[in-house]
């Protein structure tokens, strides 16, 4: 794809294009959406790049040095200065997005371990129950329900 210049763009046209991409992306209700939409709008190597900027603010918000930085992620002082910069500057979407990172990891790491502790319990009947469970869903449906409502 040829390079774009935003700047030769009409400001009405600039305002159409943005909307429609903040509203496509208001529109993913899942983070599977989500990510099968990142997937097939970015290329790999561009939504490394925009994860590690992401990963780069989260190092600066919690006080790392752009030596300590650098060093541990190998990235550029100037991708450093630009992250920088719109954390100083900026509209508040980095620290928006990171303020429950943690925590949503550590969910989603209770949950995993939730998961094998019940699949450890149930291995012992003949077949793996909850392999069962995975394969045929409607069957447990209701059974499904009351173990996913205990484990909140």
């Amino acid at each position: 794809m040829p390079r774009f210049n935003s700047r030769k763009l009409k400001p009405k046209e600039k305002m159409e294009l943005l909307d429609l991409l903040w509203t496509t992306i208001e529109q993913l209700r899942s983070r599977e959406e989500i990510k099968n939409f990142f997937k097939d709008l970015l290329s790999e190597s561009e939504t490394v790049m925009l994860a590690r900027r992401i990963l780069v603010a989260r190092e600066l918000l919690e006080g790392r040095t752009y030596e300590e930085i650098m060093r541990k992620y190998g990235v550029g002082r100037s991708t450093l200065a630009g992250v920088h910069f719109w954390l100083q500057a900026g509209f508040g979407g980095y620290e928006k997005a990171l303020k429950n990172f943690d925590k949503v990891i550590k969910g989603r790491l209770d949950k995993i371990e939730r998961a094998k502790e019940i699949d450890r319990k149930s291995s012992v009947m003949a077949g793996s129950f909850t392999a069962l469970r995975r394969k045929y869903p409607l069957h447990f449906l209701l059974l499904n329900l009351i173990l996913d409502r205990k484990k909140k």
